[in-house]
């Protein structure tokens, strides 16, 4: 992927797992974290990746909840981009995960190979998925762990289960390593030069920021934020995901490299209106 296209710069600020007790400021509620996306929004992030929570503050793929949340976005940051999260975090199954997407027809949403596409049995289904969001326009990122789950998507696309020019995916860097601790190296077992996939990075723990610089260096694009990482490159504990963006955009700009408006997000990842 060229290094000229501008930098796409998601946030990812609360996560499944995370709450209140970890930061303050990480957001819970809908209010909360409409709130946090606008001023992401204002440091330089284009995208929004979304969880969002029950009443008990659990994580949840209701419906209901992401049309409340896409509604608020749509109507208080409206130059944003909103992709919405099919995690399973083991409470649901992939006939749930496929339910939500195929019921909100949202325009982004993000789906782990490895949860989609467990088994050789699950291939069918997860084939008539893929065609599905393509023909409804929905735009699918797909999360890649570790070079495996890469070969992975490479076996299902060449089986034809998977289209042959994925648009999008993201590398998750550290879920393996001792106390999730990221390194920028560990970007090096997805590199696959012949492939032109658009491709993002994040990285669990403190070394986000090195991490997704390298990744930057390289071609990427940026996912951050308190679902991964809640510390600053010193090791102080960041204030809110907005000062996340907000590095991440100066260390981009310092480079020469442009920072993607939503519009130019939508034309790079093919978004429709």
């Amino acid at each position: 992927m060229s290094k000229q296209l501008p930098l796409m710069v998601m946030v990812a600020p609360n996560g499944a797992r995370r709450n209140n007790r970890d930061h303050p400021q990480l957001p819970m509620t809908i209010k909360q974290t409409v709130n946090a996306a606008l001023a992401c929004q204002q440091a330089g992030a284009c995208i929004l990746h979304a969880h969002i929570r029950d009443k008990q503050e659990k994580h949840s793929l209701d419906v209901g909840i992401y049309q409340e949340l896409l509604a608020e976005m749509a109507h208080q940051v409206p130059g944003m981009l909103v992709q919405i999260t099919t995690e399973a975090v083991g409470q649901y199954s992939t006939q749930q995960q496929i339910d939500l997407v195929t019921k909100l027809r949202p325009k982004m949403a993000s789906v782990a190979l490895r949860e989609l596409v467990p088994t050789f049995a699950s291939e069918a289904v997860a084939k008539h998925f893929f065609s599905w969001a393509e023909e409804a326009q929905v735009q699918l990122q797909i999360i890649l762990y570790d070079a495996a789950d890469l070969n992975h998507l490479n076996q299902l696309q060449h089986a034809g289960v998977l289209p042959e020019k994925t648009a999008c995916v993201l590398y998750v860097l550290g879920r393996y390593r001792e106390n999730l601790q990221a390194q920028p190296s560990d970007l090096n077992e997805f590199m696959e030069p012949e492939k032109h996939h658009t491709w993002f990075a994040c990285a669990f723990g403190q070394n986000e920021h090195s991490c997704i610089t390298n990744a930057i260096d390289v071609g990427g694009h940026a996912r951050v934020g308190f679902e991964n990482n809640l510390w600053l490159p010193s090791g102080e504990l960041a204030a809110n995901n907005h000062s996340l963006v907000a590095q991440v955009v100066s260390y981009a700009r310092s480079q020469g490299r442009l920072v993607a408006s939503a519009h130019e997000a939508k034309l790079i990842l093919g978004v429709r209106n």
